[in-house]
């Protein structure tokens, strides 16, 4: 299959770079080191009607596909911004699509519209401290009194909630020893951030400072029934639509990281002169460079098969996970090299590599590990026994 980016991939992806030289990577180190989200950036992105990108027109947005979502996000990472950038809007981006896809109108009205003209912000509200990736045995849980559900429970790692107005929530409705499938009795819903009810707490982390990632303490916070999406206790079901999206929209970020960094790496290496020659003349430089290089463009691959059968309504979740477990790779040893290629230089923090770093690190754990990845492959295309 061809994976060439078409016209309108190419307009996309020169619009977006346009917009994001106004935020160079000066703009993104500040960003780094005083924290604090990049509300301008968010802006810009709104008001040039971005966020909308793979939502319905008739809520407002292009209409367009996980594909050319890809091909924003990519571009935005490829600026120079990072995941520092990226994570400022991608929740917008493939978030709701459970709403997209088993909302109701009223709700899809209500709930995207806001989202898209940049009105309100959302959170991914599903990981627990004590479950992990383990998604069946959430402890959070919703019960029902008349037309309100009542939620208590922890979240945790949940990025933009500093910011974000409502969240898209995962609670189990049925306790799990009362359901035939683990996977049952678990419902979403969208609503409020109430901070009446929830304490809302920032993790001091490694890197993307400019994106927060917290823990959430509920309790007993009152939802209204009719922000529940799609059918009570088929939330896991109703989660995965935006999980492979979500999986695609990161290895395409990844991609664009690495190549930043490798951009990056090559200039230097041409221009730093040492024993009365480019350092970038030296096979011990340019291999690695190449290597880069060449992992890269396959992991690009990858992520636009993935994107491809997302769009088409084809299942995608192997290779959804494939291109997150080679992007990742790729990025994280395109960021290491461009380190080493700046030698002493890459520790400093005005070059700028060593942000890239410590940001990618967190897409080889999140949102799904690399040893899951390779589980889940094992499993579903080797048919090996399950191990987990």
């Amino acid at each position: 299959m061809d994976y060439r980016m078409t016209d309108d991939h190419r307009t996309i992806r020169a619009s977006v770079m346009d917009l994001c030289q106004k935020f160079p990577p000066e703009y993104w180190r500040e960003r780094d080191a005083k924290g604090g989200f990049p509300e301008d950036f968010y802006r810009a992105v709104a008001e040039n009607g971005w966020l909308g990108i793979a939502m319905p027109v008739e809520y407002g947005g292009s209409g367009l596909g996980i594909t050319e979502a890809a091909v924003m996000m990519q571009a935005i990472a490829e600026c120079g911004g990072g995941l520092s950038a990226t994570s400022a809007v991608h929740m917008n981006i493939f978030g709701l699509s459970p709403v997209v896809a088993f909302g109701t109108k009223d709700q899809k009205k209500r709930m995207l519209t806001p989202l898209i003209k940049g009105e309100t912000k959302a959170c991914f509200a599903v990981t627990e401290p004590t479950t992990g990736l383990n998604t069946t045995k959430l402890k959070t849980r919703a019960v029902r009194k008349g037309d309100t559900y009542y939620v208590s429970g922890q979240k945790v790692w949940i990025s933009t909630a500093q910011v974000a107005d409502y969240m898209l929530l995962l609670a189990r409705t049925t306790p799990l020893e009362e359901c035939k499938s683990p996977t049952d009795g678990l419902s979403l819903f969208y609503t409020k951030l109430d901070r009446n009810y929830v304490q809302v707490r920032e993790i001091d982390k490694m890197g993307r400072n400019a994106v927060d990632s917290n823990e959430l303490f509920i309790d007993d916070m009152p939802v209204p029934a009719a922000d529940l999406i799609g059918e009570e206790g088929k939330g896991f079901r109703h989660i995965l639509h935006g999980m492979n999206a979500e999986r695609v929209l990161v290895s395409a970020e990844c991609v664009g990281i690495g190549r930043y960094a490798l951009t990056r790496a090559t200039k230097y290496a041409n221009e730093r002169i040492v024993f009365d020659r480019p350092i970038g003349q030296n096979q011990g430089i340019q291999h690695p460079l190449a290597r880069a290089w060449a992992q890269l463009e396959a992991a690009n691959h990858m992520v636009f098969q993935a994107a491809t059968q997302y769009d088409r309504g084809e299942s995608c979740g192997i290779e959804a996970n494939a291109a997150k477990l080679l992007a990742s790779e790729a990025a994280f040893f395109a960021c290491e090299r461009a380190i080493l290629t700046h030698g002493g230089f890459g520790y400093a923090k005005e070059y700028d590599v060593e942000r890239l770093l410590r940001e990618v690190m967190i897409l080889r754990i999140a949102p799904i590990s690399t040893e899951l990845v390779l589980s889940n492959i094992a499993e579903k295309q080797l048919g090996l026994p399950k191990s987990y």
